[in-house]
């Protein structure tokens, strides 16, 4: 167990499981003597205590719990009343099927709730119809779910897990050294080059750790509220300002013109990164984005006084790079304040043909904020959507098909579905057999005992070592040993409460293969490719209007082009990529041959570099360069359609061209010859990003190949 299990956190669950739903359970069956309340009283901690995944603290769990304890009454009363004809309980089934699934787009918390809340529907909804059992099953209820959230907090707390705002500290934090280190090398110290390229693989590692594939779903930064999306937006931005550090680290700083004042603007955003993450820790003071916003300030004035004309383009460049730091900077600093619960003192400064702007979301209230999460996700293009119209589909075919065979337990059809049914058919294949083959020989077991004439009490006490080491047995063991036990354990509930034989095992099998077929056969017809095949399309659908940004933001700068819908549009698109990896990350596939971090990166860098540029510099000035740069731009955003074409088709993403050739760069147009640098530094950043999507094994090639796995794309 130490080996699968470490910390023993399935014991621990399981543990806690058992002790609250055993003690509900015999505490209405045999002291109360309230047979229509035992049940409620064990399938309630089961459902939100086995079949739910709450995230968060001891404490927070238990708060959880309570704050469903309503819902929870609402779900068993409607199940009882709709219950009346077959009709009103499949109409049901499928509504709130889709209502509890679908609510969790709002967050780890809501989601990891839905499987338990649809339980709790599930077994009040068949016969018989007794509105007069409705005061127990909710009594029932209610002794469930109070005593787990004692549970929670006093039998064998979990850990807490690991705050995500200290594995962004970590990240802030070695981001900061290397940023300091950039500083010193340009400042004349001639070790600093040796310590970035000393602390970047440690600030690769604290990046990669910020990564949602390598965090448990229920610890990601997930939920519609404003805490969770800075904190998502904070991350990529850390990420994006890693990468520009790499970038540095490779760019030739001798001869570079505003060098002293880029070396003072990177300073600066080193401090802010560093007083940031000591926020995070809880040891210093709220950042401020005012020193960032001034050294930007005193950075732009000092390229005003210095003429770049005649100065050679690569010349330029250092001091782009570090202006784009400290645009990230400031970013990075505002979504710390967000995520610290400030509101802007400020209404939204986005144009209102250019919103949602970059952080919309700070000034929306909470409710707002979860309704547009919802109404965003209403889409079939949205994975959240799919899966909560494939599995309420299959829940009320089940139930539809137990009411009309008249199923004498048709609950387990649809516990069965809910066991079985994966986010794509292959998935749902996978956990077919080993379901199936479990139910079996549970119920051979459990037919065995029942033809033996087994006294009721040895049921009752052999009850909780069963269902001890059957909820234990699925994370360690698999889930045909789950399902196995999990059938005894049924068998012995409902040999306390009403007379069984052994025709009961046969029932649980033949409810098991049916709801196992209509699993599968939903799975085959409602989007079979799960989160794979929507992932394709929603990441070709985001590079294909990364390269719409592209064009029309240089378009807007050099041709003097009104913004249009391109930056709106993209977000968006970004939004739906992030969800569709989301959900492609909780499923099992072979290596792939696309890099997907980096693929969200390249198009989170468009969108994010876009308004930085579009917010700082001044439209319709660089005519006298149009051509030169329209050509970069038209070659940027080709290479964008084409893997979006390439992804679109599942093909294999081919090895990135060479950049073009050719191109006369003027040095004589004075000031905007530093617009021009900024330009050209975002677009052959984008260029590189492109390159990496090609699908490679991490922690291979140079240091710059490790750097661009670190994309999961800023939300």
């Amino acid at each position: 167990m130490r080996r699968h299990d470490p910390q023993l956190m399935a014991v621990r669950r399981s543990a806690r499981v058992t002790l609250v739903a055993c003690l509900g359970f015999y505490l209405c069956r045999y002291v109360l003597d309230a047979p229509a309340m035992a049940p409620y009283a064990l399938f309630g901690a089961v459902a939100l205590g086995a079949l739910s995944q709450i995230p968060g603290t001891p404490w927070q769990r238990a708060r959880t719990l309570l704050l469903v304890l309503p819902v929870a009454w609402v779900l068993v009363s409607l199940g009882t009343l709709l219950s009346v004809s077959t009709v009103a309980a499949t109409a049901g089934m499928f509504l709130l099927g889709f209502t509890v699934s679908y609510v969790g787009v709002g967050g780890p918390r809501l989601a990891g709730l839905a499987a338990g809340m649809q339980l709790l529907y599930i077994l009040p909804c068949f016969p018989p119809y007794d509105p007069g059992s409705l005061p127990a099953r909710l009594t029932g209820v209610t002794i469930a779910i109070g005593l787990l959230a004692v549970a929670e907090v006093t039998l064998w707390p979990d850990p807490a897990p690991t705050p995500y705002r200290v594995r962004l500290a970590d990240a802030l934090g070695a981001l900061a050294g290397c940023l300091q280190a950039v500083a010193d090398t340009w400042g004349g110290d001639a070790t600093g080059r040796d310590r970035l390229a000393a602390l970047l693989p440690e600030a690769t590692d604290a990046a990669e750790a910020l990564r949602p594939s390598r965090l448990p779903p229920l610890q990601r930064p997930a939920s519609a509220g404003r805490r969770d999306r800075a904190l998502s937006s904070a991350a990529g931005t850390a990420r994006l300002l890693l990468g520009r550090a790499v970038d540095l680290y490779f760019t030739e700083e001798r001869g570079s013109i505003t060098r002293p004042a880029a070396t003072h603007l990177v300073r600066q955003t080193a401090g802010c990164t560093a007083a940031a993450a000591a926020w995070l820790r809880g040891e210093g003071p709220l950042p401020d984005t005012g020193r960032v916003v001034q050294a930007l300030g005193e950075f732009r004035i000092a390229r005003m006084n210095t003429d770049p004309n005649g100065v050679p383009p690569e010349r330029l460049r250092l001091g782009a790079l570090a202006l784009a730091l400290g645009e990230w900077t400031k970013s990075l600093v505002f979504a710390i304040r967000i995520a610290a619960g400030e509101k802007p003192g400020h209404p939204d400064p986005t144009l209102p043909s250019a919103r949602p702007g970059p952080f919309w979301y700070a000034y929306r209230k909470a409710p707002a904020l979860y309704w547009h999460r919802l109404r965003e996700n209403l889409t079939p293009r949205s994975v959240a959507f799919q899966g909560a119209l494939r599995l309420a589909a299959a829940l009320a075919v089940a139930r539809l098909l137990a009411g009309e065979l008249d199923l004498s337990h048709g609950f387990w059809v649809l516990l069965t579905i809910l066991t079985v049914l994966r986010t794509s058919a292959a998935e749902t294949r996978s956990a077919l057999r080993p379901a199936l083959v479990g139910t079996v020989a549970g119920s051979l077991v459990a037919a065995l005992l029942l033809i033996g004439g087994i006294d009721p009490t040895v049921f009752a006490i052999a009850l909780p070592i069963v269902m001890l080491v059957g909820f234990a047995a699925g994370p360690l063991l698999g889930l045909g040993w789950s399902q196995a036990l999990f059938t005894l354990v049924i068998t012995f509930v409902f040999a306390q409460v009403t007379p069984v034989d052994w025709r009961l095992a046969e029932a649980r099998v033949l409810d098991v293969l049916l709801g196992a077929a209509i699993g599968v056969l939903i799975g085959l017809f409602a989007w079979p490719r799960g989160g794979g095949g929507e992932l394709h399309r929603a990441a070709s659908t985001f590079l294909s209007t990364a390269a719409e940004v592209v064009r029309e933001t240089v378009a807007v700068m050099a041709d003097g082009r009104q913004p249009g819908v391109a930056l709106p549009t993209a977000r968006l698109s970004g939004q739906l990529a992030d969800a569709s990896f989301a959900l492609y990350q909780s499923e099992r596939h072979s290596p792939a041959s696309v890099d997907w971090q980096a693929t969200l990166l390249a198009g989170h860098h468009a969108v994010r570099g876009a308004e930085a540029l579009v917010r700082s510099c001044p439209a319709g000035g660089l005519l006298p360069c149009v051509e030169p740069l329209t050509a970069l731009a038209a070659d940027v955003a080709a290479r964008y359609e084409d893997a979006s074409a390439v992804l679109a088709a599942h093909a294999t993403v081919p090895a990135a061209a060479p950049a073009p050739a050719g191109l006369v760069w003027p040095t004589d147009l004075g000031q905007d010859l530093y617009v021009i640098a900024d330009l050209r530094t975002w677009l052959d950043g984008l260029r590189e990003d492109l390159a990496a999507i090609g699908g490679r094994p991490e922690g291979a090639g140079g240091l710059r190949d490790r750097v661009t796995q670190l994309a999961d794309g800023a939300s």
